[in-house]
């Protein structure tokens, strides 16, 4: 045999590095407890929010807002949030709203008929615009001269 079979299972292989061990013992059968696989997004109620904030208003010691916010494992900006929505919109503005852009409106009947007729009318006025551009020609070309009219002195 070769010296490369004959290695410990313990020694560096190439490729990985010095700290790898592959003949390590599994320290448990699953995963690790305190460790969360992935955070969630914390939601709160707004009778929750105005708890707080009601809880924060009637702490009147120095240090007691820091307790109270390290208890419930809030951030001051957050209770600052809070606070402002509850004083501009009451109960109803802590409350939870829909994230991401609004929803688009849906036209109504009268709209969706509107762009409908636009459009023909677009395309009608281009068709006309292509006779009268097609009857300009055919005037040059025969040499018949073209009566000015009044309304012409807006087109360029």
């Amino acid at each position: 045999m070769t010296e490369a079979t004959n290695t410990p299972p313990s020694a560096p292989r190439e490729g990985r590095s010095e700290r790898t061990r592959v003949d390590l013992p599994s320290r448990g059968a699953g995963p690790d407890p305190e460790v969360l696989a992935r955070s969630k997004r914390r939601r709160f109620s707004a009778e929750y929010k105005a708890r707080i904030v009601r809880e924060a208003e009637a702490c009147t010691r120095p240090g007691e807002i820091g307790a109270l916010l390290r208890r419930e494992g809030l951030y001051s900006s957050i209770l600052t949030n809070w606070r402002r929505e509850l004083r501009a919109h009451g109960v109803e503005g802590v409350a939870a709203k829909r994230r991401g852009p609004a929803p688009k409106a849906k036209p109504s009947a009268r709209e969706i008929e509107l762009e409908r007729r636009n459009r023909k009318l677009e395309k009608d006025l281009a068709k006309a615009k292509t006779i009268i551009e097609f009857q300009k020609k055919v005037h040059e070309l025969l040499g018949i001269p073209l009566k000015q009219h009044e309304l012409d002195e807006d087109d360029s």
